[in-house]
């Protein structure tokens, strides 16, 4: 008899072993996070999180050094350094083509006016 009891509670501590390891396997798997940022264009990134607010790129990196942009970003809007660092370089590209325009626009001479000469 006693021997009996011994292979029942051996039998129920392996069972509880097995269903404690099955339980941390399917809580371990489920746990893991997940980039949802993965693989989206910097564009992208804007729009999905930024443009809700903000209707245009243009003017947001403006007067701010790089680094900064970069934390604050990561801070409050980006999910990982990586998309922080992709939204940071689009915003900066934003800009400068907007100053590169309005340098050459600047530098464009405008036509000579036409004089007509009436006797």
């Amino acid at each position: 008899m006693q021997l009996a009891s011994e292979r029942t509670s051996l039998r129920k501590r392996w069972f509880r072993l097995l269903a404690l390891g099955a339980l941390l396997v399917l809580i371990g798997s489920a746990a893991h996070a997940q980039n949802l940022d993965q693989g989206k264009s910097a564009a992208k990134l804007f729009g999905d999180s930024c443009a809700t607010c903000h209707r245009s790129a243009r003017g947001l990196a403006k007067g701010r050094f790089r680094l900064t942009l970069f934390l604050f970003l990561q801070e409050h809007y980006a999910s990982n350094s990586s998309s922080a660092w992709a939204l940071t370089s689009y915003l900066e590209s934003v800009d400068s083509a907007q100053r590169g325009r309005s340098r050459n626009a600047a530098a464009k001479p405008s036509p000579p006016a036409t004089r007509s000469s009436r006797p």
